[in-house]
């Protein structure tokens, strides 16, 4: 080092902390003499283009300048102060000119008129005014070509996108500094505003957030933010290891025929929520930065359920591509968890609780170590005594079933399924328990708060024989498990012997009991669902008489979500593992796709059965009862966009008959499949003697049915079409698989990672606003905007009535009756078409269906009428009411033209508190049930 280097370094060091630069930005910074002396050099390499023999010259000649430069500032502030960074620039400048560096000069006087010219956005490209900050901190002038070029990549393939407008809307939204990674939220705020005009704007929304958080993960990787989401399958995996986050077995895998497979462009097929609800709560994070992929999700999926597989490249190809395609969505727990360390994939677990003080606890202590892995929760309580039971052990009386409830709710409160959703667990109770009243009171606001349970669901395990009670306005007798044990195990006919005696022992009063009237209990039964959204009504004997496994047990109560029908005991949870066919995907040229739902069906009963071996099982009692029997849960969702691809309305014969022969369809290829893999795999622990066994399918079982009810009492249609002769035959001679097969889970959020309605569900409204834990999302029915341009009827105009009628088509006057009829709303279609369609569907399925019904103008007649053709139409399980009072079902509360907000929380819709007609004294001066809302994220606990 020269000694005019040292001394400059020297001024380097001994400049004045007090004197500070103010940026071109307004922004005030350190004053940084080493840049002065890079800027200096670059433009001595600008002239000399490195090419001097004299570099020790020049870099003597660079640190004269540089002090100079230093010393003006010195002098000008002895005591520190600020300076604008053209000064310094200028005085840069002028030491050239002095010490006869005119070369030099010219080549920094040329740099600094092009980073001006840059900066004015003289570039036609560039926007003359903004100017945004890049990552570095440094000051660009916004890149309008760049905008562009994102939006029209975003819109490609989609009609009626207005990418100008886009842009525009853009600009108009930002301001000058922004941060470049601001750039594509002010965009997808620009896109999302306008779904409600365009339903096309949803998948444009969806594009750049993929390619935002697309940037971000390969970030994270630390790969270029070219590299396509092929190439980073090897990096995410070996990241995603690295954090203890997934398995190491994945990186076992042949990884590069994998990465082939994988097709980027199928993230095109995202709705804005679909991959918004995916991106918040679904990919692998670490440290707040999710750094999986879109697709790489489904691959990662996928190899997690092909990682016991023999070929199991290929497999997981196979599997990622039914994923991929949205024809087939595995549950919430599988997407969560599938290929990490602990890979607790199943959806559902149901237990039953003892009548010892032991026994109650370890249930509650396996609800908080099921909960914690994500498993939704049901618990049979029958068996524990009533209030007022005689305890031998203590001389007392036991305080009943409700107190340990409160421990329950609370239990689930505390635990929330590892912080990824709301702990979730459904109490079941028999209709012939003395606790039965209180029972039905838990979710009520009034009365004692230690005796009500506000954030679990409950629901009635209704035997026949009430049922007939009922119907033949007989009366009920209430007793206690400790004094009627066996009737908890008896089903049919059986329970209706030992229910008669037990009666018997009561007239003598040799045992605790209560009498009331059956219609009474009913009432209440109905009046509290009302009021409250619970408990549920479900039935026990259609339950047990149509299970293939009744020679080794009994069905005890139902899940969470009122689909699965698993025989419990104190030995066995029952589990159940979940997924869902896309139906609308499966329709074609106006038909169901039956060689295409063969091809799902297969692959996908494959996937679920490979859940149970790999599965991680929080308690053993779990994993005994789900390797010995090995049940699934194959399902549907988009049931009623497939009707509006066949230009049905869901309200219609055509609907209930499409219900019908769709499901027969999956039923028979999903049993056959259970079959096929029996031949591959070996049939189930404890298939002897079972239905299947016997050469008794699911059709075939509503026989049983009918033998054991009066004669009226059971009205469900018999026809078919398949081969199921030849069917059973093979079934006889090759066994199953899977001890069950088939249920309809509510598929609340993978319904919506799919961009189609939710399970069975007619659709809520036809605009709205949907809100959940990924924020707010405006929702219109593409079908109906597809119908209206077809028409010439889709304009501003028909948006805002649409508003104004809350997503309701009846009161529009321009809308052909047709149209009327194919999309009416749930609340508009006449509650015995979903019952009928449900029974059509249920006679193919060894579960059952998590069925909502929906009752305008609801009153106690309705109900009555509803329910009860429900039981005699063979449903064994309903889900929720979503009923809307007599005076709030012709309009809500909307009547600011804003989109009708359906919130998460309690109420069912939006509506005041409502009056019901008071009709043979069922209910009077009931508020609008406090059931979930449609998008309730809290219903994800099965899927």
């Amino acid at each position: 080092m020269t000694k005019r280097s040292s001394a400059v370094m020297s001024v380097l060091n001994s400049t004045p902390g007090e004197i500070r630069v103010i940026k071109r930005t307004g922004d005030v910074a350190e004053f940084n003499a080493e840049k002065i002396s890079v800027a200096i050099g670059k433009a001595f390499l600008a002239v000399e283009g490195g090419q001097s023999h004299d570099s020790s010259r020049i870099h003597d000649r660079i640190s004269e300048l540089t002090e100079m430069v230093l010393n003006t500032f010195k002098r000008r502030l002895p005591s520190g102060g600020t300076i604008h960074i053209e000064e310094i620039q200028d005085q840069v400048e002028l030491a050239l000119m002095r010490t006869g560096e005119q070369k030099v000069a010219r080549a920094y006087v040329i740099y600094r008129e092009k980073r001006a010219l840059e900066r004015s956005g003289k570039n036609e490209n560039h926007h003359p005014t903004l100017q945004i900050t890049s990552a570095d901190g440094e000051l660009k002038p916004l890149d309008l070509a760049a905008l562009r070029t994102q939006v029209e990549k975003a819109s490609a393939g989609l009609e009626g996108i207005d990418v100008d407008a886009i842009i525009d809307e853009t600009v108009k939204n930002l301001y000058n500094g922004v941060k470049e990674s601001d750039i594509s939220t002010t965009m997808m705020m620009a896109t999302r505003t306008r779904i409600e005009h365009e339903p096309n704007y949803t998948y444009v929304t969806a594009r750049l957030l993929r390619d935002d958080l697309v940037l971000v993960g390969l970030n994270f990787l630390g790969l270029a933010s070219d590299t396509l989401e092929n190439d980073a399958l090897e990096a995410f995996l070996q990241k995603g290891v690295e954090h203890d986050l997934l398995d190491p077995e994945l990186l076992n895998y042949d990884l590069k025929k994998l990465a082939a497979a994988i097709r980027p462009e199928r993230s095109n097929q995202f709705t804005y929520l679909g991959l918004q609800t995916l991106f918040d709560r679904y990919f692998i994070h670490k440290d707040g930065v999710r750094f999986e992929l879109p697709q790489l999700f489904f691959m990662r999926v996928a190899m997690g359920l092909a990682i016991q597989e023999k070929d199991r490249e290929d497999r997981a190809i196979e599997f990622y591509n039914l994923l991929s395609s949205f024809d087939y969505m595995a549950s919430t727990p599988t997407l969560f968890n599938a290929g990490t360390l602990r890979p607790q994939l199943s959806s559902c677990y149901l237990t039953t609780v003892p009548d010892d003080l032991y026994g109650i606890y370890s249930a509650i202590r396996d609800n908080a170590l099921l909960s914690k892995w994500a498993g939704g929760l049901g618990n049979d309580w029958t068996p524990v005594r009533a209030l007022n039971s005689y305890i031998k052990g203590t001389n007392g009386k036991s305080q009943g079933v409700v107190p340990f409830l409160k421990v329950v709710n609370d239990t689930a409160v505390a635990v929330n399924q590892g912080g990824k959703r709301k702990g979730a667990v459904c109490a079941y109770l028999e209709t012939w328990h003395l606790d039965i009243e209180e029972f039905l009171e838990l979710r009520k606001n009034t009365g004692d708060d230690r005796r009500r349970t506000h954030d679990m669901n409950t629901a009635n395990w209704v035997p026949d024989l009430f049922m007939q009670r009922v119907l033949e306005n007989g009366e009920w007798t209430l007793f206690s498990p400790s004094d009627a044990p066996d009737l908890h195990d008896l089903t049919g006919q059986a329970f209706a012997q030992r229910y008669a005696y037990y009666e018997d022992l009561a007239e003598k009063k040799e045992i605790l009991h209560k009498k009331v009237r059956a219609q009474d209990l009913w009432r209440k039964m109905l009046s509290m669902l009302f009021e409250t959204g619970h408990p549920w009504i479900t039935f026990k004997d259609v339950c047990n008489l149509r299970s293939p496994q009744q020679h080794v047990g009994v069905v005890h109560s139902s899940n969470l979500c009122t689909e699965i029908t698993l025989n419990t005991n104190q030995d066995e949870i029952a589990v159940c593992n979940l997924g869902s066919i896309n139906l609308v995907r499966h329709i074609k040229d106006g038909a169901l796709d039956e060689e295409k739902l063969q091809r799902t069906v297969k692959t996908a009963v494959r996937m679920l059965d490979n859940v149970i071996d790999i599965n991680y099982y929080a308690v053993p009692q779990a994993r005994n009862s789900n390797l010995k029997h090995r049940p699934v849960g194959m399902g549907i969702m988009g049931f009623q966009d497939a009707l509006y691809e066949l230009n049905i309305g869901y309200g219609s014969t055509e609907a209930v008959e499409f219900a019908d022969r769709s499901m027969e369809v999956i039923s028979y290829y999903a049993i056959h499949t259970s079959s096929d893999l029996a031949v591959e795999r070996g049939t189930y622990e404890s298939y002897k003697g079972s239905l299947w066994d016997q050469g008794i399918l699911p059709i075939d079982s509503l026989d049983i049915v009918a033998q054991t009810r009066p004669e009226g009492m059971f009205d469900v249609d018999r026809s078919q079409t398949q081969d199921w002769d030849a069917l059973r035959a093979k079934v006889q001679k090759d066994g199953m698989r899977n001890s069950n097969v088939m249920a309809i889970a509510p598929t609340a959020t993978i319904s919506n990672i799919c961009g189609v309605s939710q399970s069975i569900e007619p659709t809520f409204q036809n605009l709205y606003v949907k809100s959940n834990l990924s924020g707010e999302f405006t929702v219109i029915n593409p079908y109906l905007v597809r119908a209206l341009k077809e028409r010439g009827l889709w304009d501003v105009v028909m948006v805002n009535d649409l508003k104004h009628y809350e997503g309701s088509v009846q009161k529009i006057a321009r809308i052909p009756e047709e149209l009327k009829t194919i999309f009416a709303t749930a609340f508009e279609i006449e509650p015995r078409w979903i019952v009928d369609a449900a029974s059509r569907r249920q006679k193919w399925i060894d579960q059952a269906q998590s069925l909502n019904l929906y009752i305008a103008g609801a009153n106690g007649k309705k109900l009555d009428i509803t329910y009860k053709m429900a039981w005699l139409r063979g449903l064994k399980t309903t889900y929720y009411l979503r009923a809307l009072g007599a005076t709030s079902a012709e309009k809500s509360t909307i009547n600011t033209g804003a989109l009708n907000a359906v919130k998460v929380g309690a109420a069912s819709v939006e509506a005041p508190q409502a009056q019901v007609a008071q009709d043979d004294g069922f209910a009077q001066a009931a508020p609008v049930p406090q059931a979930c809302s449609i998008d309730n994220p809290d219903c994800e606990a099965c899927q």
